[in-house]
């Protein structure tokens, strides 16, 4: 009788085969190796629940300052006031708290009806088609019209905007545009400056706020900028991941899509466990402030730990069998969001995003199956989805 060895454990974000399933080598990490070390790109990971939820609360031992990803911080880049995500306190929490004034749950679940609309005006066109692709149809849609409304950026311009911001996210394809595909939002901001509207925008602009040394004032130009740059990056891209990871998903699980279908509360318990299943931004990273140590093993200050929250959402120490997707699971807290001082701010928006793009999708087709020879799924060093996901309704 022969045995088949496994491979050498070996993890790389940046390794686009791997990132197609990377499932398998993150229930290797937490059960072989829950602290491990990658020589190639000299970091630690770390792939547990508890671990990775700890390690995100504990804002002052693990730094977002030189980036929140992997990328930014290998490469060095000085990461500009205004990206709260690479900020750390006191910075962070001035910055963070003028944007959470304004972005506020209350406010965010009230754009429940220009959802709707927008969704129905993406989906109702192709009823009776034979199908639709859930990201380039509603996915790529409905969040890019709900961000750019809220923001006031004109229709004719949101696509292109976002089409050369997802392009600049790609690992597929050389970046020599900057960090966001060289998007210029200076025109908006300069014309909410000094022709302030009704949309988030202006009020960003306008707001007046105590900064980090006690002066109140408003934002500058160029943190107006990074604000709006960083609103539209984010707005888009947690949203089109968590509608393809649905379509995907309830494809692959009829049954649970039919007793969605049947009973449309289960909808908001059916995106949470979407969201626990697939991350749409599964990997995080930081820089040690200081020594720390995990599992007998001493990481000095400045090493670099990976934290994989989207390993951690299927850690069967906290989900019981946390690799089995299943709508009706007891709701636990995931990592999809974050934790700690980093939360996602946009999560009331995503989650109504999700909750009203299922709901409506349903309501056209109850039933669909995934076109796998035209779906494609996107690679990027941030998020983690489909580029392209047709579905056949029948």
């Amino acid at each position: 009788m022969t045995t088949v060895e496994e491979p050498e454990l070996y993890y790389d974000p940046f390794d686009i085969e791997l990132d197609r399933d990377p499932y398998p080598v993150w229930r290797r990490l937490r059960e072989e190796a829950p602290l491990w070390y990658n020589e190639r790109h000299d970091f630690w990971a770390l792939s547990r629940f508890a671990d990775v939820q700890e390690a995100m609360r504990d804002w002052d031992a693990y730094r977002s300052g030189k980036g929140s990803t992997l990328d930014f911080i290998k490469a060095g880049i000085e990461v500009p006031a205004g990206i709260i995500l690479m900020e750390d306190p006191p910075v962070h929490d001035v910055h963070r708290g003028l944007l959470s004034r304004v972005f506020t749950p209350r406010r965010m679940n009230a754009l429940e009806d220009q959802v709707r609309a927008f969704c129905a005006r993406s989906l109702d066109p192709l009823v009776g088609s034979g199908g639709f692709d859930f990201i380039a149809d509603l996915g790529a849609q409905m969040p890019m019209r709900t961000i750019g409304m809220l923001l006031g950026i004109p229709e004719d311009d949101q696509e292109e905007i976002r089409d050369r911001m997802d392009a600049a996210l790609s690992l597929d394809v050389d970046r020599d545009e900057g960090p966001f595909g060289g998007v210029d939002f200076s025109p908006y901001v300069d014309d909410r400056m000094a022709h302030p509207r009704d949309d988030l925008m202006s009020e960003l602009i306008h707001t007046e706020f105590t900064d980090e040394t006690g002066t109140v004032r408003t934002l500058t130009r160029d943190e107006a900028l990074l604000y709006i740059v960083m609103i539209a990056g984010a707005g888009n891209e947690t949203a089109t991941r968590l509608i393809g990871w649905t379509g995907k998903l309830l494809a692959e699980h009829p049954d649970q899509r039919r007793q969605i279908v049947e009973d449309r509360s289960l909808v908001n318990q059916a995106v949470e466990e979407i969201l626990r299943f697939e991350a749409p931004s599964p990997v995080q990273a930081r820089v040690c402030s200081r020594d720390v140590e995990w599992y007998g093993e001493h990481l000095p200050a400045g090493s670099v730990i990976v934290l994989l929250n989207g390993s951690a959402n299927r850690d069967d120490r906290e989900f019981a069998d946390g690799d089995r997707f299943d709508i009706h699971r007891e709701q636990r807290s995931h990592l999809s969001f974050g934790h700690g001082i980093h939360f996602c701010l946009g999560a009331a928006l995503a989650r109504v995003e999700g909750r009203v793009a299922l709901d409506e999708v349903l309501d056209r087709w109850p039933e669909w199956d995934v076109d796998w020879d035209n779906a494609k799924q996107a690679h990027t060093a941030h998020v983690r989805g489909w580029e392209r996901l047709p579905v056949r309704t029948g």
